[in-house]
């Protein structure tokens, strides 16, 4: 595959799939690296909660017409995404995974399914809801443990921000911003309104 570069703050963006920052742009001490990583997930994760507190449980499988998705998936999206960059990328599968998420739910919700708009082809709300919120907690406990020589071991594609379990814990945050969007916009097409 063909890479891709544009201009981004004086770095280049490139790679395949995601995209990286290049050359001395992510010259980031590991430490310094991991408390910025833990405090953007938490803000992406309190923003994310202030737009799905206002949208009614009753309407998470509407899907608008023009849309791609419903929250439903945006949700299970986030919660899968967010095992796999701050948890399994970084040490693997775990025993206490199963507990998590089933391997159904990530395959529900991973990357290039079709979200399904039937709420019996889905896990109820609740379950969606108590994965992401298990996720977050398990990511918040385990995350402050993950030494410096841990974080800056190489992972395998795809990755994103660069090819270290680090650049896995920084793009978790902007990947959930990203997602975050895609809910504010469901929120107006299922005629809500504004939050900010």
């Amino acid at each position: 595959m063909e890479s891709r570069y544009h201009a981004v703050s004086g770095g280049l963006l490139s790679g395949s799939g995601y995209g990286r920052i290049s050359g001395d742009a992510m010259a980031l001490d590991s430490g310094i690296g991991l408390q910025l990583a833990i405090a953007q997930i938490r803000f992406a994760r309190e923003y994310t909660l202030s737009l799905l507190d206002t949208i009614p449980e009753e309407r998470w499988f509407e899907q608008p017409v023009g849309a791609a998705s419903h929250v439903a998936w945006q949700v299970g999206h986030l919660a899968m995404a967010q095992y796999g960059l701050c948890l399994f990328r970084i040490r693997g599968r775990a025993e206490a995974d199963l507990t998590l998420m089933s391997s159904a739910f990530r395959k529900k919700f991973s990357r290039g399914t079709t979200p399904d708009p039937q709420p019996a082809a889905n896990p109820a709300v609740a379950e969606i809801r108590a994965v992401f919120e298990r996720v977050f907690e398990q990511s918040m406990l385990e995350l402050p443990s993950y030494s410096e020589v841990v974080l800056s071991e190489a992972v395998e594609p795809p990755w994103a921000v660069e090819a270290t379990k680090l650049g896995c814990l920084l793009f978790c945050s902007h990947h959930e911003m990203i997602h975050a969007g895609q809910l504010g916009l469901l929120r107006r097409l299922l005629g809500l309104p504004p939050v900010r």
